[in-house]
């Protein structure tokens, strides 16, 4: 009986990853779509472009979700109202540095990207991902009111 619950959570388990994982990888590729469409990347520049993107949005994803997640499930109620002085310090100083990696990461994108397409382009993408990412919440949104 026992061995039954644990594989029944076991599968569940599996499930549940196995459709976050096919969800996250069907916005990952309606995203490349999206962007490359907008900057107009010719096969050379796509060639170049997508490895580096792509090592910048690994580093984001593991800087908001590793180190900003644990630095904001400790800034909930009541575990935020519970810290003292110097623990909610430590805590900021954490989360002060969390946000540069991010920026610096960003930075580091724009360098490397000056030399495989043109200014225009590396514009194109900023405007290029938060139009992406309004599309998507106003997807989800209108999505999320028919459930």
């Amino acid at each position: 009986m026992k061995a039954t619950k644990i594989i029944t959570l076991f599968l569940c388990l599996i499930c549940t990853t196995a459709f976050a994982q096919g969800a996250k990888d069907k916005i990952k590729t309606l995203k490349v779509a999206f962007i490359t469409k907008e900057l107009a990347l010719t096969t050379a520049e796509a060639e170049k472009f997508w490895p580096v993107f792509n090592t910048y949005e690994d580093k984001q994803f593991e800087i908001r979700f590793r180190k900003m997640r644990d630095i904001k499930k400790r800034m909930e109620k009541p575990g935020i109202d519970k810290l003292s002085d110097k623990e909610a310090t430590l805590l900021l100083t954490q989360l002060e540095e969390a946000e540069q990696e991010l920026s610096d990461n960003r930075k580091k994108l724009i360098v490397a990207l000056k030399s495989v397409i043109s200014p225009v382009k590396i514009l194109k993408l900023k405007k290029a991902e938060d139009d992406f990412k309004s599309k998507l919440l106003k997807q989800y949104r209108e999505n999320g009111d028919k459930e």
